[in-house]
């Protein structure tokens, strides 16, 4: 029994085939959308590449870049197919193309929900991503004249001053390692040795941050040095009172910034998997409603269309019994007797198998 049967006439076959062009052009345009969505969210990647650690991912706006891209070239071959099927002669050079088409349609459409489900499952790639490369840069914030390390002071001040935000965790992160260069401490100070020396892996370390921690909004002037040392500045109580720095860390904020980011891409990309869909629902309608009129041999009347000729059930059955058949066919049956043509091949005598010696003429 036919699932979800509509009975349509030629207007309604006309009007459908119609409609069903528009809507794929409008899909070539959807594509269009996931592929810029992709790609927007393929440069935000890369523009804090180097605050990031080698991961997966960008496996979810190369995702998205592919599907809209298969979408445009899909939905353009399924606008043509659309159009043609106005006219029935038209659809007969279609017709053993539509059902792959629609199969190959499903299969993609299918694609598009697994991207728009991974916009919500990539945060926590994209946190352990984020806290390996800032755990990084920070931990290289001082090697200014190392090549390929001098650009992270200026990277990571500015994501600091962009983001307003502090460290990776927080501020306390600047504590625990030497960010200031050795180029720039005067190690004639007793102070600056004692330090060092303080230090088991002899390294420069302060309760101070850099300026780009810095909150400009604060009435008071930045305190950026001794920040847990209270009697080092006028009135100020680092327990109680509120710090004139960012206390955000910045993997949190990137982490917020990038997953408003993803939702909303993937509330667009389900929007765009419920649209194709749709469309895909009416191709089949099509595909069937002109299938039936071949069939019945009258092109101006009315013809049965359906999601699925047989039932879910009876569908799945016919399905499977099908992928049996392949695998089976492709084996030799080791039984006796079974599809084997050199098995119980009968032997033909050709005269009498037992001969004497007496029979047999001797030599003389």
């Amino acid at each position: 029994m036919a699932v979800l049967k509509v009975k349509f006439t030629k207007t309604k076959r006309d009007k459908l085939a119609q409609i069903l062009w528009i809507l794929n052009w409008v899909s070539v345009v959807s594509g269009i959308i996931l592929f810029s969505l992709g790609l927007f969210l393929k440069i935000e990647i890369k523009k804090r590449n180097e605050v990031m650690a080698k991961g997966d991912i960008n496996s979810v706006p190369n995702m998205l870049i592919s599907v809209g891209v298969i979408a445009c070239i899909i939905n353009f071959l399924g606008g043509k197919i659309c159009y043609d099927c106005s006219d029935a002669n038209k659809f007969s050079r279609w017709k053993l193309v539509m059902l792959p088409y629609i199969v190959c349609t499903f299969c993609f459409t299918f694609c598009i929900l697994v991207g728009a489900l991974m916009c919500y499952t990539m945060r926590n790639e994209l946190e352990e991503s984020l806290y390996l490369g800032l755990r990084d840069a920070i931990k290289f914030y001082k090697d200014t004249d190392i090549p390929g390390r001098c650009f992270l002071k200026k990277t990571v001040d500015l994501l600091q001053i962009g983001f307003h935000c502090c460290g990776n965790n927080g501020f306390r992160d600047w504590f625990e390692i030497q960010w200031v260069s050795p180029r720039y401490l005067n190690m004639a100070s007793k102070e600056v040795l004692d330090r060092l020396k303080s230090n088991v892996d002899g390294k420069f370390l302060v309760d101070g941050v850099p300026f780009s921690c810095c909150n400009p909004s604060s009435p008071r002037p930045c305190i950026q040095y001794q920040l847990t040392n209270n009697s080092a500045h006028y009135n100020y109580d680092f327990l109680t009172e509120e710090l004139n720095i960012w206390v955000r860390g910045c993997r949190e904020a990137l982490l917020d910034y990038y997953t408003a980011i993803m939702r909303t891409i993937g509330v667009a990309a389900l929007l765009i998997w419920l649209f194709e869909l749709s469309v895909l629902i009416g191709v089949r309608y099509l595909q069937t409603a002109m299938k039936n009129v071949l069939l019945l041999g009258d092109l101006e009347g009315e013809s049965d269309g359906w999601l699925l000729e047989n039932s879910f059930v009876e569908t799945a059955k016919n399905n499977i019994n099908i992928i049996k058949n392949l695998s089976k066919a492709n084996q030799i049956s080791t039984v006796s007797g079974m599809n084997d043509p050199n098995i119980d091949v009968q032997n033909t005598n050709c005269g009498k198998t037992n001969i004497t010696t007496k029979s047999i003429p001797a030599d003389r």
